[in-house]
Formats: structure tokens, sequence, C-alpha cells
């Protein structure tokens, strides 16, 4: 299944929160949402979970149109939002199995459902808390769990690693890997983008309310090159002579750029590994004492720095 978002359009008075954005992506798929502060993220996301309505536009999941047919898409979104409401007189328990009868599940579906989902999400422990009481950390797995109690094939996530400790995000990041593992699709936003670039398959990057870049990493990547160019993106750690083998690599006809990150060089490299593969013997040639040559993933953080420009509106 796939979910296109087509020319979407917001105002506010005289703001363009969302200005004509269009991306798609699929079922099985990770997409990171990634703008700077104010980009119009959250606006997005409460659009495509019915929350909101645009000015132009419009989304569909295959052939049926979300804001046509909001009761009908609501069956096929979850949607987490950046903060789970308080309800001071519910616990765990009581607040998933009133949304699983919100969503008409009944009998001993509901009590089935409502218990795999308190287990898919280690909620067992809490479920006779008050969710008043709880955590961070456990507010987010309750709001997670809410999403996913009608079984929705996608899930959308407003900053959900917002505030969690460092074992809670780790359990985050494995909880999505396993529902996307089971073929739902993750759109998901967040401002930790070392984290996000461990799960995503794809991104898109907004600022002030506009497309910049939209696909997987690779594509965003190589966005503006030739179809047919391939490069290799590479670390070189020497034993010494680093400043010099920085000056090096920028004499090289083959590296299109390259930069000090601590104590690698790091290198653009045109070609294919065989590429690679020279380098690293031409280097050794000139006696370079090569303790570390490695093939490096594409940063998520460093195309976020590449395309924005910190603009806010």
């Amino acid at each position: 299944m796939q979910f296109h978002v087509e020319n979407l359009t917001r105002t506010f008075g005289k703001t363009k929160a969302v200005n004509d954005l269009s991306f798609s992506f699929e079922t099985g798929q990770i997409f990171a949402f990634v703008g700077p502060n104010g980009a119009g993220k959250t606006t997005t996301m409460r659009i495509l979970a019915t929350l909101d309505v645009p000015d132009e536009g419009g989304c569909r999941f295959d052939d049926l149109d979300i804001l046509q047919y909001p009761e009908e898409a609501r069956r096929m979104i979850g949607y987490m939002p950046d903060n789970l409401p308080t309800h001071r007189d519910l616990t765990v328990h009581d607040y998933l199995d009133f949304f699983a009868r919100a969503y008409g599940l009944r009998g001993r579906k509901r009590i089935r459902m409502v218990e795999q989902i308190e287990e898919f999400t280690n909620l067992m422990g809490i479920r006779e808390k008050m969710l008043k009481a709880l955590s961070k950390g456990m507010k987010q797995r309750v709001s997670l769990a809410r999403a996913l109690i009608h079984d929705p094939p996608l899930l959308i996530m407003d900053e959900p690693a917002a505030g969690l400790d460092p074992r809670a995000r780790v359990e985050l990041r494995e909880l999505l890997k396993a529902l996307s593992n089971q073929g739902k699709a993750v759109f998901i936003s967040s401002h930790i983008l070392t984290e996000l670039a461990e799960i995503a398959d794809g991104a898109v990057i907004i600022e002030r309310g506009g497309l910049l870049r939209a696909g997987t990493i690779d594509q965003i990547s190589r966005h503006g090159r030739a179809d047919n160019e391939h490069f290799q993106h590479v670390a070189i750690r020497t034993k010494d002579r680093n400043e010099e083998l920085y000056k090096t690599m920028l004499e090289m006809p083959y590296v299109k750029q390259a930069k000090q990150a601590g104590p690698y060089v790091e290198a653009e490299v045109a070609g294919d590994e065989d590429q690679a593969c020279e380098l690293l013997a031409e280097l050794l040639r000139r006696e370079y004492r090569i303790i570390e040559f490695k093939q490096v993933e594409t940063d998520l953080e460093q195309l976020f720095m590449d395309v924005t420009k910190g603009d806010v509106q």
C-alpha cells in the first residue's frame, strides 16, 4: 500500500505553514519527517491524521481519499501526538480498553487485542496504574499502544522520542523496527537525527513549509547527480600524517570532497568499490600507515545540515 501527499497547502493568516508539499512512501518503510522548528511538521501530520483540513491539496492511501472519507481513513491510521493527554481517573488498561471499544472491537476480540498490545509495548506490569502517575517514557508507551489498538497499516508519530531517557529511546527504536517488519508504514518526526538514521528507510526534509528533499536516504544523498554517477563514502584513519592525508585527498582527481572528522579523514570517492580499492592502494604506495579504511553510511544529520538553512516562519 502506498501513501501519497499531493500539493498540500495550509495557511494561518499570512503564514503558509505548509506550502505545496508532495511526497510518498509505502507500507513496510520507516520515513523520517525532519525540518527546523516551525517548518510545518506538526501541521502536516495533523492533516494526515485527519485532525486538520488543508486549504489545497490532498492525501491518499492507495485509492482512498483521506480528506473525503476521514472516517474510513482513521481506521487505517494510528496517530501518536507529541504529548499524551492527561486523564486523571483512568488506568492504563481502562484507557486502552476505551479506545478499543471506540474503534468497534467487541467481546473476545477486544480483550485479546488489548492484551496483545499491552504485551507488545511492555505495559503488562503497569496496566493497573493510573495514567497521571506514569513517567514520560511510560506515557509514550501508552500513547503508542493507543495508536496501535486498531492495528492500522500507517503509524504517524510526532516527536515520540522527545524527553525520553537513553534506554527508553533504544526500546522505542526496537519497537519501530518490529512494526516495520510487520509491514506497517511509519512516518515519524524527530530532532534526534542520529537515532532516526539507524532505522529510517527514507526521509522527507522540509523548511518554511516547503519540500527540500524526499525519497530514500540514497536518493536524497544523490540528488542533483546524473543517474549513472556512483560514489563511495569512505573514512580513513592513519597512524600519523593525518593533516597531510587530508591535503592529499583534496588533490585526488576522483575525490569529490573531503573533510576531517576527528581522527578520520572522510571522502566522497567518484566510482564504484573498485575505485575505493584503488584509492587505498595509492595511499599505501605513498607510504601512508593506514590503521582503518572503511565505507560509511550517508549521515542523515549531515544531509539535513546540507539542505536546510535554518529559516523559520
